[in-house]
């Protein structure tokens, strides 16, 4: 059972649409539809594919919250996991279906040989939620979906940590997550060094093998998630002191800005696998804190985007995609316009989405529900 006795964490679902959000502008430059942005806007954007770090971290903290000091029941938290997970995950995989397999069987380009030799076996682990076990296939069919898998393996996980983790003084907790934060950062040490894809110096280089394991494989995006298991542990234990949370807000803010100004200094495997992990995490457990000053995120309309960034974040390529190479002629429709349309639109459709498949199908397959602590709103 969830534990339903502790309050709304309305401003952490808030960030929740403000992390996917920056997953968009990263996908919007990457897509090169901020080449006319100013300088500073093109710097934050480029490095947005950070912003997953902070959906691993909040998750384990809002797992930690949610289930922690109650009896655990492995069956109804899967139940809910599935139920919320699986499916919009199948909805963005029959929406996405056509463009992926016309690109793979049509059309020759050498980026996605891969999958062209290894149609079926891709099919199948993306349907089973299960492609960011094999680096080369991370990225098929709807690549944001690797992240899907991800934080399958963490609820894999979750039930044997959270028992293992309540046995742990917080001195020991934070020497695990120092431990865990300083382990993947060495493991990119180690690919940076070695290089063993020779080439990586930028974003562009999604199909290389060792790199796509580097960046999406469960073990490697396992320490961000124990940084945030650890967080939670240490809030649930206490750790509230209101007066610590514009401090960490700010100073977690401050140290992901300074580090994104100077990303061209800093290697790309680096920058993309665990490095903001510290920043995000003083962020998360400022937030939880309830500073009164960020009493804005806990408006209505902030918390239901960000109960829909799931939905947001599994449409939001296949939008963008449309609006921004439906028309290549430049003469057509500004970029700009193009950009505010494909953002406004899946912003638009994660709501939909969200409010007419995704709740709808949770409470069917569900059932019983029990409130959320972060929202106020039903889990199981």
């Amino acid at each position: 059972m969830a534990n339903a006795s502790r309050p709304r964490l309305a401003a952490l679902t808030s960030a929740r649409f403000v992390a996917a959000f920056h997953v968009l502008l990263f996908h919007a430059w990457a897509m090169q539809g901020l080449t006319r942005a100013p300088s500073w806007l093109q710097r934050f954007a480029s490095v947005g594919y950070v912003a997953v770090s902070f959906f691993f971290i909040l998750s384990g903290f809002i797992l930690v919250y949610t289930y922690e000091g109650k009896e655990f029941d492995w069956r109804q938290f899967w139940k809910a996991r599935l139920a919320r997970l699986y499916p919009v995950y199948l909805l963005s995989l029959l929406i996405t279906a056509p463009f992926f397999f016309y690109v793979v069987l049509r059309m020759n380009v050498v980026q996605l040989a891969y999958f062209k030799s290894h149609l079926p076996s891709t099919a199948v682990l993306v349907l089973t939620m299960m492609q960011a076990w094999v680096p080369m296939a991370a990225l098929g069919w709807n690549g944001v979906a690797w992240a899907v898998s991800v934080e399958i393996f963490f609820y894999m996980t979750f039930p044997s940590l959270l028992r293992r983790f309540a046995g742990i003084g917080n001195r020991g907790l934070a020497c695990i997550a120092l431990s865990s934060w300083m382990l993947i950062i060495l493991l990119d040490l180690v690919y940076v060094v070695l290089s063993p894809d020779r080439e990586w110096a930028s974003s562009s280089t999604d199909f290389l093998f060792w790199l796509s394991a580097v960046k999406f494989h469960p073990f490697m995006r396992l320490p961000e998630f124990i940084v945030g298991l650890a967080c939670g542990y240490w809030f649930v234990r206490g750790g509230q002191n209101p007066r610590l949370a514009t401090p960490l807000v700010l100073g977690g803010t401050i140290v992901a800005l300074t580090t994104t100004t100077f990303s061209d200094s800093i290697p790309y495997p680096i920058m993309h696998t665990g490095l903001f992990a510290p920043a995000f995490a003083a962020i998360i457990f400022g937030l939880a804190l309830q500073p009164s000053w960020a009493g804005f995120l806990e408006s209505r309309w902030l918390v239901l985007l960000g109960e829909s960034s799931y939905c947001f974040y599994l449409f939001h390529v296949t939008i963008l995609g449309a609006f921004l190479f439906a028309n290549r002629d430049p003469s057509a429709t500004p970029s700009w316009l193009r950009i505010f349309g494909g953002m406004a639109t899946a912003t638009i459709a994660g709501l939909l989405i969200f409010r007419f498949v995704e709740e709808p199908t949770r409470k069917w397959l569900r059932g019983r529900p029990v409130p959320h602590p972060a929202t106020g709103r039903a889990i199981a």
